[in-house]
């Protein structure tokens, strides 16, 4: 693929300095899909030295999360370790069963780079399905593939590209291709491997959602009850008091987000109040939109959204970088 010219990198670069100039938290790449595929580490590196000097971040989907996923982690570590630019893996995961156990290696080298003085988070959703596109090139090589909208054919959503292939008497590569534009979920990764990847301390909670689609994947709807409720209460993975920390704290201190993640005097009030024992996602693959269970009271800068009054203002507001003190260990809340 044709790289950019030295004129073009310059004006990607100007226009990601204005841009964190006016506070962005720092630029995103999706390596996984075209055009950002082209991407090569020279373009990447100038742009991260821009983040860096700004002191902001690079977030990317990375380029490969099956056969590659190794050289592909590497690849974006390789990036903050040449410019300093801090890096945060979106949404890791090894797909496929013949790479299962790949994150062991993964964090490790997360981890070495870490040491290095590389600065690194990750995040995940906590589910072994994952959502995006539908890829026709995936038909055959992922067992199980459920669509969640379709353009020419949207009576399709829910419905498992298998029996839509079986319906139509074709295979399910020329399934899915009639199928496009769609999108899908891909059941493909390890549930164990996902609780090994939530468990590391750098690593933050995400839906990653997708809010239109005719019969979309629920994570939207049920990740962080589902951590609450799965990985907390009923695996006892962390401590709660662990768990909020990768919901709130930590993506807090990772984006820089001032007065944010923390129930201290003087930061803005974003306080939900759940029931720890009663806590949970009730959403499913077959009704993906059901409300969690135990969430009594959401709060969003002091102003009550949950339950939502008729007729309330909104009072969320635009969050801008800003630089963040390490917070000071303090009693539990």
């Amino acid at each position: 693929a044709a790289q950019p010219t030295p004129a073009e990198q310059d004006a990607m670069e100007r226009m990601l300095d204005d841009a964190l100039a006016a506070g962005a938290v720092g630029f995103s790449t999706g390596l996984a899909y075209q055009p950002g595929g082209a991407a090569q580490p020279p373009e990447l590196e100038g742009l991260a030295r821009v983040a860096a000097a700004r002191g902001a971040m690079h977030t990317s989907h990375i380029r490969n999360e099956g056969d590659d996923v190794e050289a592909a982690v590497d690849e974006v570590l390789s990036v903050g370790r040449n410019t300093g630019c801090a890096t945060v893996l979106s949404h890791h995961k090894c797909m496929l069963p013949r790479n299962w156990g790949k994150s062991r290696a993964t964090l490790a080298n997360i981890d070495r780079a870490r040491g290095e003085g590389v600065d690194v988070a990750l995040d995940i959703y906590p589910y072994p399905g994952s959502s995006t596109i539908l890829i026709p090139e995936r038909a055959e090589i992922i067992d199980d593939i459920r669509i969640t909208w379709s353009t020419p054919h949207p009576e399709c959503g829910g419905e498992y590209l298998s029996d839509i292939a079986a319906r139509w008497g074709c295979d399910k590569t020329t399934a899915a291709r009639r199928l496009c534009p769609a999108g899908a979920i891909y059941f493909a990764m390890d549930e164990g491997e996902v609780q090994r990847i939530f468990r590391h301390e750098r690593c933050m909670v995400g839906s990653d959602g997708l809010p239109n689609d005719a019969h979309p994947h629920p994570r939207l709807w049920g990740s962080f009850t589902r951590v609450l409720g799965r990985y907390v209460r009923e695996a006892r993975l962390l401590t709660l008091e662990e768990a909020v920390a990768k919901m709130t704290a930590l993506p807090a201190n990772v984006f820089g987000l001032a007065g944010r993640g923390q129930l201290v005097e003087g930061a803005w009030a974003d306080i939900v109040v759940f029931d720890a024992d009663t806590v949970e996602d009730r959403a499913t693959w077959e009704a993906p939109t059901l409300a969690s269970a135990g969430v009594e009271h959401v709060l969003v800068n002091g102003c009550q959204v949950h339950p939502a009054a008729p007729g309330a203002a909104r009072p969320g507001r635009i969050l801008r970088r800003e630089a963040m003190a390490p917070a000071e260990p303090g009693p539990a809340r």
